[in-house]
């Protein structure tokens, strides 16, 4: 169940499952009784826990000329982007530094050449994890199906 999760698929970490009783009987037990029992306990109590999806936020660095930073500015902002500062470069340059969810970025080379007409470069690295916006949650977990469960 861990490795599956109970929200739209997605592994589940950094918690801790403790048994505090169980019965065996040599005639009428079996494995997979266990095995069933064991996941609809830990379905009811991961749904009780109110468990959310968590998202890489990166530290973005963007090295432009002077002239595109509003674009570029804007452009993170449509991507859930946050500018955390500036700070001036020579040759008339800025770089130009934001958390920005990792899923945001997957058209960024792209975007960025078009911006600055090939002139800007980036640099991220991973800062944290973040919950994804309750919108985005509701998305995910109703676009998911899931599988039949093996018993």
């Amino acid at each position: 169940m861990l490795g599956e999760g109970v929200v739209a698929g997605f592994q589940m970490q950094d918690l801790r499952v403790t048994v505090l009783d169980g019965k065996h009987h040599p005639v009428d037990s079996k494995e997979v009784a266990f095995v069933t029992a064991a996941r609809h306990a830990f379905e009811d109590a991961a749904a009780q826990a109110g468990p959310v999806v968590l998202e890489p936020i990166v530290r973005a660095e963007i090295t432009v000329p002077n002239a595109s930073v509003g674009d570029i500015a804007a452009d993170l902002a449509t991507r859930r982007g946050r500018v955390t500062g500036q700070s001036s470069l020579p040759g008339g340059r800025l770089a130009v530094s934001a958390l920005v969810p990792l899923a945001e970025l997957t058209d960024y080379p792209v975007r960025l050449k078009s911006l600055t007409a090939g002139d800007g470069a980036y640099t991220l690295d991973l800062s944290h994890y973040e919950m994804v916006p309750p919108r985005r949650q509701q998305e995910l977990s109703g676009a998911w199906v899931r599988h039949p469960r093996s018993a």
